[in-house]
């Protein structure tokens, strides 16, 4: 079976996280640009919400809402001949954190920056588990005393966490993924 591609936009600054909504169009992170963007199947892109940072993962919620998770900007961005990658970490980074955002409004709220009293580093992917739970990865930043060579699997439920980040999830250890209930 041959697939067949198109390019349905362009112009977006290093996309991820894309969730299809049921009109035909995607909402998807521009981490170098620090927003949520929708592109219609027309093509026609249109920003969202002003996440700032590095927003990364994208997941849509049962209230309509988009959580997202943020890197906060952990990745200098170079332009290789067209080719846009990440680079070292800028002085300005200093951590992450996971957000929701009203798509309707726009407004973005942070709603939590750590996990067990340490702050998140560089979050990346999430899902949402329909048990109001949440699982994203945070695979850590090489920088200085702040190093955290290894990532880690972390889970936010209704019971760990009061929306302020004072008891989000369980860390990952080594090769086991611990999430409390």
């Amino acid at each position: 079976m041959e697939l067949t591609f198109r390019t349905v936009a362009t112009g977006l600054a290093f996309p991820e996280g894309p969730v299809p909504l049921a009109d035909g169009s995607v909402l998807v992170t521009e981490i170098a640009r620090g927003t949520l963007s929708r592109v219609d199947p027309d093509g026609s892109v249109e920003v969202v919400a002003d996440c700032g940072g590095g927003p990364n993962g994208a997941a849509l919620g049962p209230d309509g809402e988009v959580w997202i998770t943020n890197n906060g900007g952990c990745f200098e961005f170079h332009d290789l001949g067209g080719l846009v990658v990440p680079g070292g970490v800028p002085a300005t980074w200093s951590g992450g954190s996971v957000q929701r955002v009203d798509p309707a409004t726009g407004s973005v709220e942070t709603v939590y920056t750590h996990c067990d009293g340490n702050p998140l580093r560089a979050p990346n992917d999430l899902v949402l588990d329909g048990h109001g739970g949440i699982w994203f990865t945070d695979h850590g930043v090489r920088q200085g005393a702040l190093e955290r060579p290894h990532g880690r699997v972390l889970r936010h439920g209704r019971r760990q966490c009061d929306h302020r980040g004072a008891v989000p999830a369980r860390r990952a250890q080594r090769d086991r993924l611990v999430a409390g209930g």
